[in-house]
């Protein structure tokens, strides 16, 4: 068995790995494209991408932040998801150790990401991630995840059903559509890797998440009143907030509380 230290050191590179492809789905999935082929090229120039020209972090800096052929500047985003991606494989790695539990949750970690980069870019989440991953979600919880097939179960009927009951109500309570469907399935898939009880907790988060960046973009006039913003990317800091730190929450809770 692989040393548990050594697990941790390699889960970051992996995930920066992973990232790199994951920027290439963020790009691709919206418009309809194949994420295998062709290979990745300049957005502004259409130039294929060499191999040593698309090392994760590495290349962004040596190349000045700049495309090699055309000079155009390289979107800081690259990095970002990059970053974002192994940073998020090594909490993953972390919390749930040397298991199998710890690669789907990885997995689990990188759809999150690409969907809230999606939905920040196109206002959309895509059903190709949504719906695969509910299915996903409910095969790896009958197999390797600890909640089990009933609570995954649960939790996507809990997960969607609080979200389409409230996309129904929204138009009365609001005068307008609150939610999309692309809410609605996503919850549902974060209900089938986490259950019913993170689930919940990933509504409040995302919640209160979302109130407080939508007052601040009130007050600081970034955006007026009656702007739509995206769910989606407070849905996903919610549910990485359960899956990361859900236990420790219910622990902090049942001392303070009770």
């Amino acid at each position: 068995m692989i040393d548990s230290w050594w697990f941790y050191v390699w889960s970051f590179p992996v995930g920066l790995v992973v990232g790199s492809f994951l920027n290439v789905c963020v790009y691709r999935v919206p418009a309809g494209q194949s994420v295998i082929s062709p290979r990745s090229q300049c957005p502004a120039c259409h130039a294929p991408i060499a191999w040593f020209d698309n090392i994760p972090l590495l290349s962004y800096l040596w190349l000045g932040r700049r495309c090699r052929h055309c000079q155009t500047s390289i979107s800081i985003r690259y990095p970002v998801i990059e970053l974002m991606n192994g940073l998020g494989y090594v909490g993953v790695a972390a919390t749930f150790g040397y298991t199998l539990a710890a690669g789907v949750y990885a997995l689990f970690f990188s759809a999150l990401l690409v969907v809230a980069w999606i939905d920040v870019d196109h206002l959309i989440i895509p059903d190709v991630i949504s719906l695969p991953g509910i299915v996903i979600g409910l095969l790896a919880a009958a197999t390797v995840l600890p909640i089990g097939m009933v609570n995954a179960t649960i939790g996507v009927l809990l997960g969607g059903g609080i979200l389409w009951m409230l996309a129904i109500l929204s138009p009365y309570l609001f005068g307008k559509e609150g939610l999309g469907g692309g809410d609605i399935k996503l919850l549902a898939m974060i209900g089938a890797f986490l259950g019913w009880q993170p689930v919940l907790l990933t509504l409040m988060m995302a919640s209160v998440f979302g109130a407080v960046v939508g007052i601040g973009l009130l007050v600081f006039k970034v955006m007026e009143r009656g702007q739509y913003i995206p769910f989606g990317p407070f849905l996903v800091f919610g549910a990485l907030v359960a899956l990361f730190f859900h236990a420790d929450l219910v622990q902090w809770y049942i001392k303070t509380m009770w």
